[in-house]
């Protein structure tokens, strides 16, 4: 890293490019591990990569080496245009009311990873979260949302429920869709827009790896509809 750069870890959206990351940070492969009928259970690392001081992570989808940039955004001419509102969380998320905890939703932000549809779906258990076993269950799916779309609220004390987490990024698979998912990014790390904003710092963001998603640089899900693969299967 240049003399006189921070070490705190940052990701720069570049634009039409790739996603500059800087600051020596753990970088693995992450897999959405279901049961018997395919319903989403767990995050289960699957790989490792090595963790550089700089890397240039693949943003259009059409690298040969992926997850790392090969210049094929300038051959193909990749429109990486950011189109996502960049108001903060609190102001675009619908609020839906419960007894022991709310329910924040931002619903742009959904990377289809399923785990709020596992057992009942997070919106039909919001209004029964004063049983502890529904709540404990609640949790769990919001903790698993792999873009923050889905944020629960103690009542009790008006705060996020959300545990720490170490700042790491993971690519991602979907076994049950047989397809390839976002950049898993976790932690709070900085995430800076071509023109230099920084995004609202969040313990859970997906970022688009595709090159498809209509509001980037997050993952929209757009990679499940067109069952995109980045060549490495869990």
């Amino acid at each position: 890293m240049a003399e006189g750069k921070s070490s705190e870890p940052v990701i720069t959206v570049t634009k039409d490019g790739p996603y500059e990351v800087e600051g020596r940070v753990p970088f693995i492969e992450q897999s959405i591990a279901v049961n018997e009928a395919g319903e989403s259970l767990e995050w289960a690392q699957t790989g490792e990569f090595e963790s550089k001081d700089t890397m240039y992570l693949c943003r259009c989808g059409k690298s040969g080496n992926k997850p790392f940039c090969d210049n094929s955004h300038k051959r193909e001419g990749f429109d990486g245009k950011e189109v996502a509102d960049r108001a903060p969380y609190a102001e675009q998320a619908e609020v839906l009311d419960g007894p022991r905890f709310k329910l924040m939703d931002q619903e742009d932000l959904c990377a289809l990873a399923r785990f709020c549809d596992t057992h009942q779906t997070v919106w039909d258990e919001v209004e029964k979260t004063d049983d502890p076993e529904v709540a404990a269950i609640f949790l769990d799916q919001i903790k698993n949302c792999v873009s923050g779309r889905l944020v629960a609220i103690d009542t009790q004390t008006g705060e996020p429920v959300d545990a720490p987490r170490p700042m790491r990024i993971s690519t991602t698979q979907d076994p049950a869709e047989e397809c390839s998912g976002p950049l898993y990014v976790e932690g709070g790390i900085r995430v800076l827009s071509a023109d230099g904003e920084e995004y609202e710092r969040r313990a859970r963001m997906a970022l688009c790896r595709c090159g498809q998603s209509g509001n980037k640089p997050f993952c929209d899900g757009t990679h499940t509809k067109i069952g995109w693969s980045d060549g490495n299967p869990a």
